[in-house]
C-alpha cells in the first residue's frame, strides 16, 4: 500500500467516525494537495460548527507539516468560514486535534510529537462534544 493509500484510509477513517456521530457530518476532499486552490483534507459541520482538517497519518513518533499546507489551511477556513484544525494518527494511538497554535514551529515546517499531541491534543470525542 503506497503512502497515499494509507493517508486516504486514514482520512476516511475519520470521515466515518464523524458521521457515526449524529450531528455530525464530514466530506473528504480528494486531491486536496495538488488543488491551486487552498483546501484541507476533510470538512466537517454539526451545523453549529465547521471545522477544515488537515489530516496527518504516521508510524513515526512526529510528524512535520510544510508551512506551505498550514498557510493553505488558514486560508480556506478564513474564507469558509471555519475552525483550522490538525488531525494527527500515530500507529497504535487514537486521533488527536490541535490547534494551530498548539504546533511547534521550525524553520521550514510545524512538527507534532506524539508528547505533544498527548499534552495538548484533544481526542475526537472532545473535538465533536
Amino acid at each position: 500500500m503506497s503512502h497515499k493509500q494509507k493517508g486516504a484510509n486514514a482520512e476516511r477513517d475519520l470521515v466515518h467516525k464523524f458521521w457515526s456521530t449524529k450531528p455530525w457530518v464530514a466530506h473528504r476532499i480528494a486531491g486536496s494537495g495538488s488543488s491551486k486552490y487552498p483546501s484541507p483534507d476533510l470538512i466537517a459541520s454539526n451545523n453549529l460548527r465547521r471545522l477544515a482538517l488537515e489530516c496527518k497519518a504516521t508510524k513515526s513518533t512526529s510528524v512535520y507539516i510544510p508551512k506551505s499546507e498550514i498557510e493553505a489551511l488558514k486560508e480556506f477556513a478564513i474564507m469558509f468560514g471555519a475552525e483550522s484544525w490538525i488531525a494527527v494518527k500515530f500507529a497504535r494511538q487514537e486521533w488527536f486535534f490541535l490547534t494551530l497554535e498548539d504546533l511547534h514551529e521550525t524553520d521550514s515546517n510545524f512538527s507534532v510529537s506524539v508528547k505533544l499531541a498527548k499534552m495538548k491534543g484533544l481526542l475526537f470525542e472532545e473535538l465533536v462534544r
